[in-house]
């Protein structure tokens, strides 16, 4: 007959003990819930908000790439309703000087008068005079873009990526909110941005993206 010696009771016992009050993070951990687009119905009048929203531009370099740069205050109100689309419209501003390619020279010139010209237009804007949808979640929004002083229509491609209460955000974040994606192609010779035409292409890719918290009841 085996005789357990005390050391070994001991330890046994100890043990137990430690199992018993495990702290909470010693558990498993529990799966991470999965991230998914909100549903509830998007339509009301919304307000920009400029911390989740932002404007995105690709031009072609010396033919052989693209590089990417981005404005980072935008601001403005969109109203949405899918079921009365004739009332859908938008008003956004850009603040040409929060222009960042991420190189500073280069911003440098580009603020500059060949290109931006933002000391003498600080705002970019557009102001939207149609939406068309195609579908329940997205459409095509026509409005005209004022650049550099030139007013020229432009037309986006609107996605629609959610829309709810997220009340676990605090203000001015959190509310009832929607989002979208809107892209289109513009050239930039229609706007009298003529400068180093050889080097970098006419053509130029714009994305928006969009958070609003809605206004009103």
């Amino acid at each position: 007959m085996t005789t357990l010696r005390l050391p070994s009771l001991f330890s046994a016992t100890c043990l137990a003990a430690a199992l018993a009050v495990s702290p909470a993070w010693a558990a498993p951990a529990a799966a991470p819930q999965p991230y998914a687009h909100l549903h509830a119905n998007p339509a009301g009048s919304y307000r920009i908000d400029p911390d989740h929203s932002g404007v995105q531009f690709t031009i072609g370099h010396a033919g052989v790439g693209e590089f990417t740069g981005v404005f980072k205050q935008i601001s403005g109100t969109y109203t949405f309703d899918p079921q009365h689309p004739a009332q859908d419209k938008a008003d956004i501003t850009i603040a040409a000087k929060s222009l960042d390619t991420f190189l500073p020279q280069r911003d440098t010139d580009l603020l500059a008068a060949p290109f931006f010209d933002a000391a003498a237009h600080p705002d970019i804007r557009f102001v939207s005079t149609r939406y068309v949808p195609h579908g329940k979640d997205a459409g095509t929004l026509y409005g005209d873009l004022t650049l550099r002083g030139v007013t020229k229509p432009v037309a986006f491609h609107v996605r629609l990526l959610g829309a709810g209460d997220v009340a676990y955000l605090p203000k001015p974040w959190g509310g009832y909110l929607s989002g979208f994606v809107a892209t289109a192609t513009i050239n930039r010779m229609d706007f009298g941005m003529t400068a180093f035409a050889a080097g970098l292409s006419h053509e130029v890719k714009v994305r928006v993206e969009i958070e609003g918290v809605k206004t009103g009841g």
